[in-house]
């Protein structure tokens, strides 16, 4: 009988180099909304592209999935504001409006996110608990000295997201004048980023 401390001496020991592509990242946002508002506009994801433009390029649903989205599969060309991007896909694996939902990530990123909403008076709190090894082959080979610059990569993606969060729920409540989402840094803000077909 093979016991789980024969299971660890015979698997062969991850490297450093291997350990340092992982990734947690724990996001907290607070909005004035509802839950059910910040949901339904991060579930649209045909709509990511056009409200998060900064991070989200091209996205694409690749397999609509179960009504209320679990199983939903979604392929996304996406950035921060360090000059590489990535593909990737996520999958829904759980959906529990307007409490939140999780996926699965594949491709660049392979991991798990989950996002949790609470309501708190007129805010909505936001969670996002982001948890990932680093696939592309840059990524995954350079961590182990440039993990604070990813990490700072991954905040601003997040500090972007709000601002575009705050700006989508004023236009989708009517507000007129509402100023357009931050655009991609360079160089994806002087190309045509739709490669998704």
């Amino acid at each position: 009988m093979q016991t789980i401390e024969n299971q660890l001496e015979t698997n062969p020991a991850t490297t450093l180099a291997e350990q340092s592509s992982d990734y947690q990242f724990l996001t907290t946002w607070r909005v004035r909304a509802s839950c059910e508002e910040v949901y339904r506009i991060l579930e649209d994801v045909d709509g990511l592209a056009q409200w998060w433009p900064s991070v989200y390029l091209d996205v694409k649903v690749r397999e609509k999935g179960q009504p209320g989205g679990i199983g939903k599969l979604v392929e996304l060309y996406t950035k921060g504001w360090l000059p590489y991007s990535l593909r990737w896909q996520f999958r829904v694996t759980a959906a529990n409006f307007p409490r939140g939902f999780s996926l699965q990530a594949l491709g660049d990123f392979v991991g798990s996110g989950e996002w949790e909403f609470r309501q708190d008076a007129e805010y909505c709190v936001v969670t996002y608990d982001w948890q990932i090894s680093a696939e592309k082959p840059i990524l995954k080979k350079l961590t182990w000295l440039l993990r604070s610059i990813f990490s700072a990569n991954h905040e601003w993606a997040m500090r972007k997201g709000l601002e575009s969060l705050e700006l989508e729920l004023r236009r989708r409540r009517g507000e007129s004048n509402v100023p357009p989402a931050p655009k991609p840094t360079f160089p994806h803000n002087f190309l045509n980023n739709k490669i998704l077909e």
